[in-house]
């Protein structure tokens, strides 16, 4: 799919050129500001689960992980680090999270992501979604599978109702 764009301060186009060469199948929805989760998934045309939160965990220096996130829970920090095997995790500043991934925090993304990081997504992304799309009002529509198949995704409960 094509959806290029001249504004070259829009990362969108690295998320959507990163989707293109995985072979996914998706559709980009552009929006205006959105204030909440519910509003989000409204403009999307899903629903709030649906709108899938990628975040960034650091795992130790130089070390993060992507963590997909269903938009209506938040992460089990004693299930992600039982999974992965560590006693500590933390949240980057923003700073460290747009070096890690070249993007501002609400723009973050797996698909083209500055850094390659290895991604752990919930149990329970599944069936459509919408990730974020690298840049504000811009998310990708797109198939679960097929999305963390691409990205070599560890799937497991790491989530709680938010």
């Amino acid at each position: 799919m094509d959806d290029s764009t001249d504004d070259p301060t829009d990362q969108s186009v690295r998320a959507i050129a990163a989707a293109e060469a995985l072979g996914l199948t998706f559709t980009v929805v552009r929006h205006g500001p959105v204030r909440s989760l519910e509003e989000a998934a409204a403009v999307r045309g899903v629903e709030p689960r649906q709108v899938v939160k990628t975040m960034v965990v650091r795992v130790s220096d130089g070390d993060h992980r992507f963590v997909l996130v269903p938009g209506d829970r938040g992460i089990a920090w004693p299930k992600l680090r039982a999974l992965l095997g560590v006693n500590r995790l933390s949240m980057p500043s923003a700073d460290a999270a747009r070096e890690v991934t070249g993007y501002v925090r609400g723009t973050i993304t797996p698909l083209g992501s500055a850094t390659g990081l290895p991604v752990v997504a919930d149990e329970r992304v599944t069936g459509t979604i919408s990730v974020g799309g690298g840049a504000h009002g811009v998310a990708l529509t797109l198939d679960a599978g097929e999305l963390l198949s691409a990205l070599g995704a560890r799937v497991a409960d790491v989530t709680d109702p938010a």
